[in-house]
């Protein structure tokens, strides 16, 4: 269970992000100010931090900083202020990503999952994915079907790798934009599927049985199944 520590000083705040989070598999430490998530996160091991911006005492910036001098664990900063400098700041600091208050739930955790790949161990995430004849090579970016190889385009490919890394998890249409396409405006949820349907296409023409796996959750996203159904 990957484990996130919230520094926020509303309690409000804090509740809410765990409320969101935990369904989704997270374990949430909940701190109330910068210097006690600074003293947890030097004693334990932690996958992700989110760190309010404005708070009292040891703001975020600050606390950003310090948690710098020790830890590379990575850092997405939360406030209620929506200004560039603000995020330029914060990125040049040393954090991961910034989310502005209020935020979406699907955002929220799109950005979080975006930022745990980029900053897991590069062995492991381009490690190469097998499953029932398929193998896609990240290192290499190939894609084959027992050896006879799939011409897919960029963003097939990563989507198939993101189904194949989430196995069984259902992605709505705006979780994908979030993750893929990092929601430009020209980007439409029809882009979406008309993905979906050349990467069936092309999947189903190799003989790979796609149908029984690449799922559509009608009125909500995708699933990749692991077993037939």
């Amino acid at each position: 269970m990957r484990r996130i520590v919230l520094i926020d000083d509303e309690q409000r705040m804090l509740d809410l992000l765990s409320l969101y989070l935990v369904p989704y598999g997270y374990d949430c430490i909940k701190m109330n100010s910068g210097t006690d998530g600074i003293s947890y996160i030097e004693q334990n091991d932690v996958d992700l931090i989110i760190l309010d911006v404005m708070m009292p005492l040891l703001n975020g910036w600050e606390t950003l900083k310090k948690l710098r001098e020790f830890s590379n664990t990575p850092i997405i900063m939360l406030t209620a202020r929506n200004d560039t400098s603000d995020m330029v700041k914060g990125l040049k600091i040393g954090a991961d990503d910034y989310i502005s208050k209020p935020f979406n739930e699907e955002v929220l955790i799109a950005r979080i999952e975006a930022v745990l790949r980029r900053t897991v161990k590069e062995e492991n995430w381009n490690k190469p994915l097998y499953f029932r004849g398929l193998t896609l090579d990240p290192i290499i970016y190939k894609l084959d079907f027992n050896g006879v190889p799939i011409s897919v385009t960029p963003k097939e490919f990563d989507l198939l790798k993101l189904f194949l890394l989430n196995s069984d998890k259902v992605f709505t249409r705006d979780h994908l934009l979030a993750t893929l396409w990092e929601f430009k405006a020209e980007t439409e949820n029809r882009t979406i599927d008309s993905h979906i349907r050349n990467l069936r296409d092309k999947l189903r023409k190799t003989g790979f049985e796609v149908d029984k796996h690449l799922k559509t959750i009608w009125g909500i996203g995708y699933r990749w199944n692991k077993r037939y159904e």
